[in-house]
């Protein structure tokens, strides 16, 4: 059984722990997206922007598929907490420039259950603007969901860093920040923020043009925030390795 059908399952058998009262079953899911194969799940929230880079996720799928032997859908899935649409992906991404409106007592259960039970957050500030804004909402929400569990910053020899390309460096848009930070849950890191907008590095116009400089290390940076990209999609499907087994020959078995 291959590693997206197992985490997919033990994904819904948290939905039927949480009980049908808390999970909607009206999904933003568009229906034409194969269920077999990986999905980049998109979180929408209320208030701020939660879409700042349309097509972001799109080249990203694309470059995971031409890089790896993951079969991915190009077009996104765009769920809300309360989607039952959630559990049908190990993988949801958070992006935003703006501070947005606080979470529900029910969403903050949903969420915390969907990390708890096998799901993974990556949270990609489009601004960096610390302490104030998106950056200022998402660690208000995170301290809710994981009050015990502070961010910290991710050391370099963390597997994320190993997953698939050997990272020395991270990209994105802006360098706002040379490293990443994570939330530790045990011997796993189920949420990633990265502040340096790595939609924006991926994200090419309707002509095919990319839409931003990256600033300030040009294409290399851009380069960067692929391969970082990638490196935490295996992370969020094969993070029940241990440090020592991340290694391209096993990855590629284990997820085809």
């Amino acid at each position: 059984m291959d590693v997206l059908t197992t985490r997919r399952d033990f994904l819904r058998y948290a939905t039927y722990l949480l009980g049908i009262s808390l999970v909607s079953r009206t999904a933003s899911a568009a229906p034409e997206l194969d269920p077999e194969k990986f999905t980049f799940t998109q979180l929408v929230y209320r208030g701020g922007n939660w879409n700042p880079h349309r097509n972001a996720s799109k080249e990203l799928m694309y470059e995971l598929m031409r890089r790896t032997s993951v079969e991915a859908n190009v077009e996104r899935s765009n769920v809300r907490l309360t989607d039952e649409a959630l559990f049908t992906s190990p993988f949801l991404y958070m992006t935003g420039g703006q501070e947005f409106e606080p979470f529900t007592d029910q969403e903050v259960e949903i969420l915390k259950r969907f990390l708890n039970f096998g799901g993974f957050l990556l949270i990609d500030d489009n601004l960096g603007h610390k302490n104030y804004g998106f950056d200022k909402s998402v660690r208000r929400e995170l301290a809710r969901i994981f009050p015990d569990n502070p961010l910290v910053t991710l050391p370099a020899d963390h597997t994320v860093f190993r997953a698939f390309y050997l990272l020395r460096a991270i990209g994105g848009r802006n360098l706002v920040n040379p490293y990443l930070e994570g939330i530790y849950v045990d011997d796993l890191t189920p949420v990633i923020y990265c502040q340096n907008d790595l939609g924006g590095a991926w994200e090419r116009d309707d002509l095919g043009n990319w839409v931003y400089e990256c600033q300030p290390g040009g294409e290399h940076q851009r380069t960067l925030a692929f391969r970082l990209g990638i490196n935490i999609v295996l992370y969020a499907l094969t993070t029940d390795y241990k440090k020592d087994q991340i290694h391209l020959p096993s990855i590629l078995k284990r997820i085809q």
